[in-house]
């Protein structure tokens, strides 16, 4: 398990160097430049070459690679070509809120969608299951952004049962331990500003949750109707086995292999939703940070969230990859 282990993580430093040497060579393969877009209306060519001289951006582009892959090696990434702060100190402050929200969307989608897949599963071609797939084919269907403003509109501004937008209230004047606005306020016994971080929380992180909760519901349901039709379920049917021990035994334990890995790749791809949910919201978190780093063009505040999210997606395949050990004693890894 120990090698397992070391080799899985020894693999994340060739695959983050060649993401770094795509994304290094595709942002600045983009039209246009950070230079013209922190000029505005003020770029001229001379002025853009100015700046770009003064960014660095003038040398060959391997020579500008080097420069940046020696100085990632110390863990400076540069600084902001938008607000001038160190790269990781942005990411710092904006981590703990997309972090926050990713972590109540999957939580969300793993605790409501496998129950949910499993009992349609059960009462396959009733008027549950057929409700169940039609709810997943429209979870899958409905944009982020759109679904967000529905929950804005709706519940935020024509009912009023929840704020519209940022993470907490602005009269909430709340100790910050870890940046999880939730967690802080339980930490610190501030119960009322954790109850308000946590109200703020739920149209966001339903919002966010959708896509990935539909996915996993259909892929429990396809999975235990999979075991389900298996010799050893009706052999141990036939035993006569309490249907519970039946159930969670060898059906769940065994439909759960497939589903750990759709929640990996769904725990991957939060992200990119991630951008839009905070967008709606008004959240403040990485999202925010990539959005206005796309519009302007701002190469290592980028390069920096991105190489972070591979970092992550590969851990986070390397704990399925674990998961698959707990859930089948018979999967061994090597």
């Amino acid at each position: 398990m120990l090698r397992f282990i070391v080799r899985r993580l020894l693999q994340v430093v060739p695959t983050l160097f060649v993401l770094s040497v795509l994304l290094f060579a595709w942002l600045r393969l983009l039209p246009g430049g950070p230079a013209a877009a922190l000029l505005g209306d003020k770029a001229t060519p001379e002025k853009i070459a100015e700046l770009n001289r003064v960014l660095g951006l003038d040398q060959p582009i391997p020579l500008q690679y080097l420069r940046y892959l020696g100085r990632s090696l110390t863990g400076d990434f540069g600084n902001s070509l938008i607000s001038g702060d160190p790269v990781i100190s942005e990411i710092g402050r904006a981590l703990p809120a997309t972090l926050e929200l990713s972590v109540a969307a999957l939580l969300l989608a793993v605790v409501l969608g496998i129950p949910l897949g499993y009992v349609a599963a059960r009462y396959r071609g009733r008027p549950l299951d057929t409700t169940t797939v039609i709810g997943t084919l429209v979870g899958v269907a409905v944009p982020v952004f759109f679904l967000g403003f529905l929950l804005k509109q709706w519940f935020a501004v024509d009912l009023g049962w929840f704020p519209p937008s940022g993470r907490q209230s602005v009269s909430i004047d709340a100790t910050k331990v870890t940046g999880l606005a939730v967690l802080d306020g339980l930490l610190t016994r501030e119960f009322d500003a954790s109850w308000d971080a946590l109200v703020h929380l739920v149209l966001p992180a339903i919002a966010l949750a959708t896509i990935p909760l539909a996915v996993i519901t259909r892929i429990t349901r396809a999975s235990v109707l999979d075991v389900l039709g298996s010799d050893f379920v009706r052999t141990a049917n036939s035993k006569g086995l309490a249907p519970g021990t039946v159930r969670s035994r060898h059906v769940l334990r065994n439909a759960l292999l497939p589903v750990s890995t759709t929640i990996g790749l769904q725990t991957g791809l939060l992200l990119g939703g991630a951008v839009l949910t905070e967008k709606v919201f008004v959240w403040g978190g990485l999202g925010t940070l990539i959005a206005d780093g796309i519009t302007r063009r701002d190469y290592p505040r980028l390069q920096a969230i991105v190489l972070l999210g591979a970092a992550v997606y590969v851990l986070v395949n390397l704990l399925v990859d674990l998961s698959y050990a707990l859930i089948d004693p018979r999967v061994r890894l090597r």
